[in-house]
């Protein structure tokens, strides 16, 4: 006689990570944002509970939300979209898990990637970035154009995320959106 129980609360639950070792999805918790690996690695980890301001200050994420109209089931432009950037640029270092039958985890999506989670930020601003270039430059306005490439040519990806993961204090649990 089969046993009542929680959808998705039992069974073989396991992702494949990159690396090729193996965890539990009910071992990533909601303020998770790196496991440390057996392989010796550090995987970043993002669930779709994580906004968009995780890579992002909230002005920069408004202006997204107002110009990308998403194509899929998503009301406004999110962390789901910014994560399948990175899956289409690195569909090898991404693994998913969907967990939307899964009551016990507080989370529908899991993503962890082979990448800790500063190259991970690093990579999505440096998506968002080339993004925001092939948009403009489909601009009429050709001082705009010209504008906004002069201010990508001074911008360091590498300083921008040093200075948004200081302010934002990734290392406390009073991580505050900017």
């Amino acid at each position: 006689m089969a046993e009542p129980r929680v959808p998705g609360s039992g069974g073989d639950r396991h992702l494949e990570l990159p690396c090729g070792n193996s965890i539990d999805p009910h071992e990533i918790d909601l303020g998770m944002r790196e496991y440390s690996c057996p392989c010796g690695g550090t995987h970043a980890v993002v669930t779709d509970v994580h906004p968009p301001s995780r890579f992002f200050p909230e002005s920069l994420v408004a202006v997204l939300r107002e110009t990308i109209e998403p194509a899929d089931e998503f009301e406004e432009f999110g962390t789901p979209h910014l994560l399948g950037v990175v899956m289409e640029e690195f569909p090898e270092k991404v693994r998913t898990y969907d967990a939307s039958d899964d009551g016990a985890v507080g989370y529908a999506m899991l993503w962890v990637t082979d990448f800790d989670a500063r190259r991970l930020h690093e990579i999505v601003v440096e998506l968002v970035v080339e993004l925001m270039e092939h948009a403009v430059s489909h601009a009429d306005d050709d001082t705009a154009i010209s504008e906004f490439e002069t201010q990508m040519l001074e911008f360091d990806v590498e300083e921008f995320v040093d200075q948004y993961r200081r302010q934002r204090e990734f290392e406390s649990e009073h991580d505050r959106a900017l």
